[in-house]
C-alpha cells in the first residue's frame, strides 16, 4: 500500500490574501499561488513571466521567484528558455486533444472502478458533492466568460468524488496531472465558445449513471463530457494549426 495519499482536488480559487503562509517557505507561497494563476489562466499561455515583477508584486526576493518557477517547470505549467527566462507553458490543438483523450482514458477507468467498489460512504459524498455543484452558480453576476468563483472548488471536489473509490494510486497520481493540465483548457473555453452548452445537464447524467450502478453509462457520459469541451475548442479556432499558440479571446483583443 502507498505510504502517501493520491491528491484528488486542486482548489483553483486566489488564496486568502490576509494568510500567513506559516511554516511553508516564501518560495512554497510563490509557488502555490502562481500555479492557481496558471491554472486558472490569470496568466495567460506562452506569457512572459518576468522575476523581478513578479518578486516586486509578492514581496519576496527574486531567488524565492526562481526556486517557485523551477518547481513549476518540473510540474510542466512554465517552460525556461536557455537565456530568455521563463514562460508559462503554451497551449495547443494537438496538446488539447492528447490531454483530452488520456484522460478519457485514464479517469473512466477510474470512474468504472470506483462505481465496481462502491460502497454507501463513497454514495454519500457523490451525492453530496453533486448538490454542492448543482447549487453553485455557474458563472459569475453578469459574466458569461468568467465562473463564479464557488464554481471550479464544487466542480472539482464532484469530479474527484466520482473516483474516489478506484482504489489505484497511480493512476490517480497520473489523473492528478491531467486534470490540471485540463483545467487550464476548460478555464480557457469559457472565453471562447458559446454559452449555451448544458454543464448541469452532462453532470447531472454522469451523477444519475453512477448513483445507479451503470458503470458503462457513466463513463459513456463522462467521455462525451471531456470530448465535448475539447470540439468546441478546436472549433472556436478555426484558423490555428495544430502546434499554435491557444489564448482567450481576451487576451487577442487587447
Amino acid at each position: 500500500m502507498s505510504a502517501v495519499a493520491p491528491k484528488l482536488f486542486i482548489d483553483l480559487s486566489p488564496p486568502n490574501e490576509g494568510a500567513e503562509p506559516g511554516a511553508r517557505t516564501l518560495a512554497s507561497a510563490v509557488y502555490a499561488r502562481l500555479r492557481v494563476d496558471i491554472l486558472a489562466c490569470r496568466h495567460q499561455p506562452g506569457e512572459k513571466l518576468l522575476i523581478a515583477a513578479l518578486a516586486k508584486g509578492f514581496g519576496v526576493s527574486a531567488v524565492a521567484v526562481r526556486e517557485a518557477l523551477s518547481r513549476l517547470v518540473a510540474d510542466g505549467l512554465v517552460v525556461a528558455e536557455d537565456q530568455r527566462g521563463f514562460r508559462v507553458s503554451k497551449l495547443s490543438l494537438a496538446d488539447l486533444i492528447d490531454v483530452t483523450h488520456t484522460r478519457i482514458e485514464l479517469e473512466c477507468l477510474a470512474l468504472r472502478r470506483s462505481i465496481d467498489r462502491a460502497d454507501a460512504a463513497w454514495r454519500r459524498n457523490l451525492e453530496a458533492t453533486w448538490h454542492e455543484l448543482d447549487a453553485a452558480p455557474h458563472l459569475a453576476p453578469g459574466a458569461v466568460d468568467r465562473h463564479h468563483e464557488a464554481w471550479p472548488r464544487a466542480h472539482g471536489r464532484f469530479h474527484a468524488a466520482l473516483i474516489a473509490n478506484c482504489g489505484l494510486d497511480w493512476l490517480m497520481r497520473f489523473r492528478t496531472v491531467l486534470y490540471e493540465q485540463s483545467e487550464r483548457y476548460r478555464r480557457l473555453s469559457l472565453t471562447v465558445t458559446r454559452t449555451d452548452r448544458d454543464t448541469r445537464g452532462e453532470h447531472r447524467l454522469i451523477y444519475e449513471a453512477a448513483m445507479r450502478g451503470d458503470s458503462e453509462a457513466a463513463s459513456r457520459e463522462l467521455a462525451a463530457h471531456f470530448e465535448r469541451t475539447a470540439q468546441m475548442i478546436v472549433a472556436a479556432y478555426p484558423d490555428r494549426g495544430q502546434s499554435e499558440l491557444l489564448s482567450s479571446k481576451q487576451s487577442e483583443r487587447s
